[in-house]
């Protein structure tokens, strides 16, 4: 199974950018589609974005559309989150998951079963 850590999080200004990275470990990367969601304090867990298993698919969420970028790099096992404009709304820990390509792009928190621990984002005013 694989397991997921983040990274790149941080303090930023808003009109900033910032780049996270989920870095996976175990077997079989390319199999997953992967997602980004994000929780802030006091408020349900969101969709982000979603990229299928080759980069090809990818979906956001009407908040971050043309601001954000999802992209993955199998060869590093990896997926990105370029996060540009950003608002001090979007204040959240940020986390990665995996799920297995069925072919189609997944939204919802409960189709995931692999979860990163999340990175820090805050963007001040």
């Amino acid at each position: 199974q694989v397991q997921l850590v983040e990274s790149g999080g941080g303090l930023v200004q808003a009109g900033g950018s910032l780049r996270l990275s989920c870095a996976a470990s175990g077997r079989a990367f390319s199999i997953y589609s992967m997602g980004w969601f994000r929780q802030a304090p006091g408020k349900e867990r969101e969709f982000v974005a979603a990229i299928n298993w080759n980069g090809i698919l990818t979906v956001y969420a009407d908040y971050v559309e043309g601001r954000f970028t999802i992209s993955r790099d199998n060869a590093k096992n990896t997926v990105y989150l370029q996060m540009n404009s950003l608002k001090p709304e979007d204040t959240a820990v940020y986390l990665c998951a995996a799920v297995k390509d069925s072919g189609s792009l997944r939204r919802r928190v409960s189709d995931y079963f692999v979860w990163g621990q999340g990175t820090q984002v805050t963007v001040s005013s």
